[in-house]
């Protein structure tokens, strides 16, 4: 499986951004429509976006934001992406399953136009809302596209009216529970982005939290951002290290527990270890 540890936001209508976004080592580029973009250059940056992901190279996995479903502006951004090869979108602002479930049937249509295999195109449902949060876990379970769920920090923090950033307690809340209901529909979830692109230790430290909390990826701003990102959502040299033990120690130990380092470790402890090594590339047994 394709990493998604680090999705790296594109504004649409600069294209010099766009010409290297391909180029770095961000595991997902999501070119932006939405609020990125200046209403002035919303149709050049369809344009431009569209043109990206006609020549995306080999392996990439672009992604595009649109406009929330309900918005004028949602109709605009399909058009112009009809015939441009759509691998994924990010559906911003999502409030419940129905807004997914209307993003999927446009999929299904496309998918058929293009002569492209059913369920080929993937979602991504951002959370940026009380009611979307409420309804995260019928959101994730809503459709076989979807790829993830992300949190969307700041429009969160104004639907709840807060006039300040918000405490560490309140995201937190939401941010477990965004990770909750992502786990349960076997879909990843991506954290907020984090703004302030000089503070690299503010960068790393909510990072790890967010991993603690259940995340497998973060959105980030800034190709600086990326590395980071990137080591703290991979296992450690150490984890690694383990989890080859635990899944050799079962390969000689077929029923029941075995022991590692001096301690009992069961079936869940082995499918923890496998999941670490799949990620980090190599086979779990």
């Amino acid at each position: 499986m394709k990493a998604m540890r680090s999705w790296l936001f594109v504004p649409g209508h600069r294209q010099r951004m766009i010409d290297k976004a391909f180029g770095l080592s961000s595991d997902i580029v999501i070119f932006d429509l939405e609020d990125g973009v200046p209403s002035a250059d919303k149709d050049d940056a369809r344009r431009m976006v569209a043109a990206a992901l006609c020549s995306a190279p080999a392996g990439s996995t672009p992604f595009v934001r649109v406009h929330a479903a309900g918005s004028p502006e949602l109709r605009a951004d399909l058009l112009a992406l009809s015939g441009a090869g759509l691998q994924g979108l990010v559906l911003p602002k999502v409030q419940g399953p129905d807004d997914v479930l209307e993003m999927h049937g446009w999929l299904n249509g496309y998918e058929t136009r293009a002569a492209l295999p059913s369920v080929s195109v993937r979602l991504l449902a951002t959370i940026e809302s009380a009611g979307g949060l409420v309804q995260a876990p019928a959101i994730a379970t809503a459709s076989p596209r979807l790829a993830g769920l992300m949190f969307g920090a700041e429009d969160f923090a104004l639907d709840m009216g807060l006039f300040s950033h918000p405490g560490q307690g309140l995201f937190d809340y939401a941010r477990s529970a965004l990770a909750v209901a992502a786990a349960s529909g076997r879909i990843a979830a991506i954290d907020k982005v984090f703004t302030d692109i000089r503070d690299s230790d503010g960068l790393a430290l909510e990072a790890r939290r967010a991993r603690d909390l259940g995340f497998s990826g973060k959105a980030v701003i800034h190709p600086d951002q990326v590395g980071a990102v990137n080591e703290i959502f991979s296992p450690t040299p150490d984890e690694v290290t383990r989890a080859r033990r635990i899944v050799s120690a079962f390969d000689c130990h077929t029923e029941g527990a075995a022991a590692v380092d001096g301690r009992m470790v069961d079936r869940p402890v082995l499918e923890q270890a496998r999941r670490i090594l799949d990620r980090q590339g190599v086979k779990g047994g």
